[in-house]
């Protein structure tokens, strides 16, 4: 089993998030996709987070896809950082090929994540281009540590089945919807979003 694990607040969940899961889907061909709904990012405001239920609810909407699963696991199993859920996951499942999906934005900023180094080691990465984000990302702490790691995007399909550090970098058609530009449109319009 080859699963993609896509972690994020989900606040909101959009049509990117949908874009960004096909694009692993198919060009890593894996079997299933998890959107993982965090309780929040530490680094970033919780302020306007909306509540755990409300944004798996909109995400099983937007994601609307028989291989696409959300979930909302890490509060249960009490994880605050990603490098706690992904080590509890490669416990809890240890014959699944799992791999970590990320945008090109939180690549250029992962050396600033808790255990970035021991999440590389755990899982191998795709990492999915962002307008934007392109240089930046391959400009990286990241990119430049675990530079022998890199595999040519022509070998994407086999990267679930590589030893990490292994990580791709996708490139492809972009998405320049944002959760943030969501939610600031969602206060400046005179319909609050709706």
């Amino acid at each position: 089993m080859r699963i993609g694990l896509y972690g994020g607040s989900f606040n909101p969940a959009h049509a990117g998030h949908r874009h960004v899961s096909l694009m692993a889907l198919t060009r890593l061909r894996l079997d299933r996709l998890w959107w993982i709904v965090t309780p929040g990012n530490p680094l970033k405001d919780t302020g306007e987070l909306a509540s755990t239920e409300a944004r798996v609810a909109q995400a099983k909407d937007i994601a609307d896809h028989p291989r696409i699963d959300v979930t909302a696991f890490e509060g249960e199993i009490g994880a605050r950082y990603t490098v706690d859920t992904l080590a509890y996951l490669k416990r809890r499942f240890p014959g699944v090929h799992f791999v970590w999906i990320m945008g090109a934005d939180n690549l250029a900023g992962f050396h600033r994540w808790r255990g970035w180094r021991r999440i590389a080691r755990l899982m191998p990465i795709a990492v999915v281009d962002r307008p934007g984000w392109t240089l930046k990302a391959m400009r990286s702490r990241t990119a430049a540590v675990f530079s022998d790691g890199r595999i040519r995007e022509a070998r994407a399909p086999a990267l679930a089945g590589l030893r990490p550090p292994a990580w791709v970098f996708l490139h492809g058609p972009r998405s320049h919807l944002s959760s943030t530009m969501l939610r600031q449109m969602g206060r400046t319009s005179p319909s609050g979003g709706r």
